[in-house]
């Protein structure tokens, strides 16, 4: 069992090694934002082309930053779901699982049916 446990941790230290290196890239159908986010969608960069000043329109601005930021977010989604993949139940789809508690329920779940971890 404690082998089985050593096999799992080594599995979530290298998940978590290729999800701390994940990094999506949007930019808005004008291209004047492009937005980078990491695994957890969070923003590590936002660049504004200098034309956004020629139509000052901040409504439309903010909607172009917060479109582009959410395209980001589910590509690094996207990526994340498939370093996880094989920690989740077969039928698991991106647009469904849990990243953040999904691959360890399903562990538990395996234990708990006397399976074995993958």
């Amino acid at each position: 069992m404690y082998a089985d446990y050593q096999q799992m941790a080594e599995e979530v230290r290298t998940a978590q090694r290729h999800l701390a290196e994940i990094r999506a890239t949007a930019e808005s159908d004008d291209g004047l934002v492009s937005a980078t986010v990491g695994s957890s969608g969070e923003l590590t960069e936002l660049q504004l082309d200098p034309r956004i000043y020629h139509t000052p329109d901040s409504a439309r601005l903010s909607r172009a930053i917060t479109e582009t930021i959410r395209q980001a977010a589910e590509d690094a989604h996207r990526q994340a779901f498939t370093i996880l993949a094989r920690h989740l139940p077969a039928d698991a789809s991106p647009e469904q699982a849990d990243l953040r508690f999904d691959p360890l329920l399903t562990a538990l779940d395996r234990e708990v049916e006397g399976g074995q971890p993958r």
